[in-house]
């Protein structure tokens, strides 16, 4: 397993034998038309409540990552997936799990984007405006940052 990046290192954790792995399916929607890449908030009431990510969510058992990529883009923001592409993970250590992130590209959808989950979103370009970004969401800033060229931090909070 790959190394997991250290979310808040000072808060407790259960014991790393107790901590189940989760599979987390994650799109990275971009708008071919000008780049600029889909953001949403977190939820109230789930961990983090507020920050900025890529829409996404769990696998259940017996999917594939793009079976939950399409399944979570349709509950959380209305959308129907037509052209994605795993790209990368990430192993992210979160006090309140672990996860392993499928980060895919999703660059055709239909629909229009509504959330479902009374959170709200953001067609950003880089480097990013908005603030709090959830930890997981930076490898994907950068990878974004890297594939266009861009120079600079990738989010005004850093």
């Amino acid at each position: 397993m790959t190394v997991p990046k250290v979310v808040d290192p000072q808060v407790v954790r259960a014991p790393q034998a107790e901590r189940l792995l989760t599979e987390v399916a994650v799109g990275v929607l971009v708008r071919l038309s000008d780049g600029a890449f889909l953001l949403t908030s977190r939820p109230k009431g789930k961990p983090y409540a507020g920050y900025w990510e890529f829409p996404g969510g769990k696998l259940e058992a017996g999917e594939t990552v793009l079976e939950a990529l399409a399944r979570e883009l349709q509950e959380e923001i209305g959308i129907q997936v037509q052209d994605a592409t795993l790209w990368r993970q990430e192993v992210f250590d979160y006090p309140h799990a672990m996860v392993r992130l499928h980060f895919c590209l999703v660059t055709n959808w239909l629909g229009n984007i509504e959330m479902r989950e009374s959170q709200d979103f953001n067609w950003s370009t880089l480097p990013v405006r908005l603030e709090p970004v959830l930890p997981g969401t930076f490898p994907v800033l950068t990878w974004l940052a890297e594939d266009r060229g861009f120079i600079g931090p990738v989010s005004e909070g850093l």
